[in-house]
């Protein structure tokens, strides 16, 4: 006899455990989600613990009044109607006054209790869009490159919206609704224990039910709000790239995006309504059918001698009552699950941690020199390829160093690590013999100013503009700093000169125009070093050599580092770096080096060509 074989087991795929992997990583994820933002609510209500408090008083004395209603009915009924019979009307006006008394205190205190939580939801979605725009100030550039702006829109406008929906209204009546509901079920079994039973029998399916819709609502909501979002950073990358759209024919093809993602928030928003459409309709049925019950139960007891009328009447005015308020409970969890989506998106954003950080104990720098040196410096963007291996570079303060290279050599990385919009992954970079990341930010943005070739203008005036830098700037030191660069006199020609309202994004002047105003705000904020990052392509060769000249005037004085790949900007430099690889191959004055036989000497000779 053979013995008895094991039948095999069933092998998990390498594949199977990978998913439940993920699956768990992705609860943990939206459970660390959840803690973070209930945490960040809660630290948005602890400074209105006394308003919350008030307001708890409020709503309790308030829903006192509403539970005391239907007790009143029966007492009137059973009580003081036998008593006007027999000629005797202090019951009635007794029980009448008190029903009289105890709507207008509930009628009161549930208005005061609406302003007072409005207040308090105000209070909170003030400081919540403060601290939102205050974080996002403080996050280093490597953020606000990698996290989209229409990303950044979506959580002040809709997410915050979503918050607003909720406090606003949604808050105050789910207290009231909970605050409702349980005095109820309270005095209901205290005037009637039958009917109360019924009751919790009814509430057996309801919670059957609204657990259902819990479960649904929560994965649709975030979808909502996950599809929502997709589709304003759709919108906004559009509009802000509307030329290149334009340019390239893409009309179509981002259209049919934004159609698909539409759609996608559409279907979300669908099966949203469908989880409603069935969920508020079983609660009613579930409240009729309850109702129907405590009235047969009721009305036998009734007929049996077991139950006064008034006693039914109100029993079945308490029910009734008991099921309105899950329905709007319902209502709310459907706030409050957009919401808590909304405020988990805000939360992760307000838990994003800038990794330029200021030092605790700054050295001061009052008056920067202009030195620099990156001592064996490397550097690479996240955990990227390394883009500047063990640079070592020593600028004198006052010195004009023109970088050159080809795309992607680096040039802008080590303008960025200079004004500190990065850290150097290893090694210093110093200004005046001390470490940027021992400077504060004040000092630091004192002394080292950059301008890039975007030059951004704000809305107002084109004096706010230049004086971005230095507000306290009187009107002739403006316009000294627009002479020197040549903005005065187009600025002039403007409807109101200094006044002139340049528009977002400067509309009202042209791409060199703005460039020269930007110049202009530099040159007024007096750095110790200037950095110019492609600062010239923008401007045609009349206004190129009009910015030369103030360049040549106003960088006498101070350390200068020019990117440009216009080698007519490089004439004005001391000195000239040339970077390949994140490396410096050449360096030397510009005179010399074009005259060798090095890599400016070639770009040098090709520049030369393309002008003739």
């Amino acid at each position: 006899m053979s013995a008895p074989t094991t039948p095999p087991q069933p092998t998990r795929r390498p594949t199977d455990a990978a998913a439940d992997d993920a699956t768990r990583l992705d609860r943990a994820a939206s459970r660390a989600a959840r803690a973070r933002s209930m945490h960040l609510l809660g630290a948005l209500l602890r400074p209105r613990k006394r308003s919350l408090a008030w307001a708890g008083v409020l709503v309790v004395v308030s829903t006192l009044g509403q539970v005391a209603g239907p007790w009143l009915v029966s007492l009137a009924i059973d009580d003081a109607v036998p008593a006007l019979m027999d000629g005797s009307a202090a019951t009635l006006a007794v029980v009448g006054s008190l029903y009289v008394v105890a709507a207008v205190l509930g009628g009161l205190c549930a208005g005061a209790y609406v302003r007072a939580a409005a207040r308090i939801a105000q209070g909170v979605l003030l400081d919540l869009r403060r601290r939102v725009f205050r974080h996002t100030q403080l996050l280093s550039l490597e953020f606000h490159e990698s996290y989209t702006s229409g990303r950044i829109i979506s959580r002040q406008t809709s997410d915050l919206e979503a918050l607003r929906e909720l406090l606003d209204g949604g808050l105050t009546g789910v207290v009231s609704s909970l605050m409702l509901m349980l005095f109820t079920g309270v005095v209901l079994f205290l005037v009637d224990p039958v009917s109360g039973a019924v009751l919790a029998a009814a509430l057996v399916p309801a919670w059957l039910l609204t657990r259902w819709f819990q479960k649904y609502s929560q994965t649709f909501y975030r979808e909502q709000r996950t599809t929502s979002a997709r589709l304003i950073v759709k919108f906004v990358e559009t509009m802000t790239g509307m030329r290149a759209v334009q340019a390239f024919r893409r009309e179509a093809t981002t259209e049919a995006e934004y159609d698909r993602l539409g759609e996608e928030y559409r279907d979300a928003n669908l099966r949203i309504f469908s989880v409603n459409g069935r969920y508020q309709p079983g609660l009613v049925l579930i409240g009729n059918v309850a109702v129907a019950a405590a009235l047969a139960v009721g009305g036998w007891r009734v007929y049996s001698g077991a139950l006064d009328v008034g006693v039914l009447v109100a029993s079945l005015l308490y029910v009734k009552r008991f099921f309105q308020p899950i329905q709007q409970l319902g209502m709310f969890y459907n706030a409050f699950q957009s919401a808590t989506a909304a405020l988990e998106k805000v939360s992760g954003l307000l838990a994003e941690e800038p990794t330029v950080v200021e030092p605790r104990q700054p050295t001061p720098l009052p008056r920067a020199r202009g030195a620099l040196r990156l001592a064996d410096v490397t550097f690479r963007y996240g955990n990227g390829p390394v883009i500047l291996p063990d640079l070592d570079l020593a600028i004198p303060a006052g010195q004009t160093v023109a970088l050159v290279g080809t795309t992607g050599a680096g040039k802008s990385t080590l303008a960025k690590l200079v004004t500190r919009f990065y850290d150097a992954t290893e090694g210093t970079v110093q200004l005046d013999g001390v470490d940027v990341r021992d400077l504060s930010t004040t000092d630091l943005r004192r002394a080292v100013v950059m301008v890039t070739q975007e030059a951004y203008l704000f809305s107002g005036s084109v004096r706010e503009n230049i004086a971005l830098g230095r507000p306290d700037a009187t009107q002739e030191e403006i316009e000294d700093a627009a002479r020197a660069v040549g903005a005065h006199d187009f600025v002039m020609a403007m409807p109101e000169g200094y006044d002139t309202d340049v528009n977002k994004r400067g509309g009202r002047v042209s791409s060199g125009q703005r460039q020269l105003l930007s110049f202009a705000r530099a040159f007024l904020a007096d750095p110790a070093v200037l950095v110019l990052d492609e600062a010239t392509s923008s401007l045609d060769i009349p206004g190129e050599r009009l910015v030369q000249h103030g360049l040549q005037t106003l960088l006498a004085d101070r350390t200068a580092i020019i990117i440009a790949h216009r080698l007519s900007t490089v004439a004005i430099a001391d000195r000239v770096l040339v970077m390949s690889h994140g490396r410096i191959v050449e360096d030397g004055p510009p005179a010399e080096l074009a005259g060798g036989t090095g890599h400016y000497a070639a770009l040098h000779t090709a520049w030369r060509d393309s002008t003739v």
